[in-house]
């Protein structure tokens, strides 16, 4: 690497190295790494409080949306070490690891250092670790909701509707958002009244029996063309989803968004909901974090 492709900089007091920061990493829109690292500096307010305590687990394209990628949940040897771990068991590990040392992104720097790897996914669980490191109980509950084509978001924007009524009679307040790809999700806060994977099977299940017409519970991908397939068991501790203002490796750099529930009531093509980078940024000039607003 040329010392021209690097660029040292400080950030909030921490020295960071800046590298190729013309390389094109959404070839349809050339959309580079520079402004992938700007898109990340300016959502970081309202990033930040949803990343914080929660280990990270990112999806790196080091060329690009359209070259190789790979899932990191182990923090890169060369993370500097400021940057704050939890060392965590990793139960059935693909690669034979008894721990895992997650990164802990809760400041600006650390989210330019892996914005710099190409780190365009940020995944995180339903959960936060507490000073010590140590898991906590589940905070939040979530349901993804995939489209099985020919249904799109329009679909899942109909679901949303129906799980948010089933939610609020438990007294529990849902909160929406675009997933960045073709679905959405649903949180609420977890008051940990009982396991949340299983409190979300039950109403998943019960929403499938009730309109099996639109709504399967299963994942078997026969059972779901023109269905919305609630997905319940990312409330599974060991599972992730993508965090609330992550960017996409889509065609154009588009964004997992908060949206107020009358764009999810208004909802009549998949493109009213499709949200990019600068599209997120006005969002949040507009309306500050909309997903902090349980």
């Amino acid at each position: 690497m040329s010392p021209a492709s690097k660029v040292p900089v400080r950030v909030d007091g921490r020295e960071l190295v800046l590298s190729n920061l013309d390389k094109v990493l959404y070839p349809e829109s050339g959309f580079t790494k520079a402004e992938v690292i700007d898109y990340y500096s300016r959502i970081a307010p309202v990033l930040l409080p949803h990343l914080e305590g929660r280990p990270l687990t990112v999806k790196r394209f080091p060329n690009g949306v359209e070259g190789m990628s790979f899932f990191e949940k182990n923090a890169p040897e060369h993370t500097p070490g400021w940057v704050r771990r939890a060392r965590l068991p990793a139960p059935g590990s693909t690669k034979d690891r008894d721990a895992i040392d997650f990164a802990l992104i809760d400041d600006l720097p650390g989210l330019v250092y892996y914005a710099n790897l190409a780190a365009l996914e940020l995944h995180v669980p339903q959960w936060r670790v507490d000073g010590e490191g140590r898991a906590l109980p589940p905070d939040t509950l979530v349901f993804d909701l995939d489209p099985g084509p020919p249904a799109t978001i329009v679909e899942c924007c109909e679901v949303a509707l129906m799980l948010r009524e089933v939610l609020s009679a438990d007294g529990l307040e849902a909160r929406p958002k675009t997933s960045g790809s073709k679905g959405m999700q649903l949180y609420a806060a977890w008051d940990g009244r009982e396991e949340p994977s299983a409190y979300a099977k039950r109403l998943a299940q019960a929403l499938a029996k009730r309109h099996p017409e639109r709504i399967v519970s299963v994942m078997a991908k026969k059972q779901r063309p023109g269905k919305v397939f609630i997905d319940w068991s990312q409330n599974n501790p060991a599972k992730t989803t993508v965090a609330p203002y992550s960017l996409r490796a889509r065609t154009r750099p588009t964004v997992s968004t908060p949206l107020l529930w009358k764009e999810v009531e208004r909802c009549e093509s998949p493109e009213d909901l499709v949200f990019t980078s600068s599209d997120v940024l006005a969002r949040m000039e507009k309306h500050g974090d909309l997903f902090s607003r349980a």
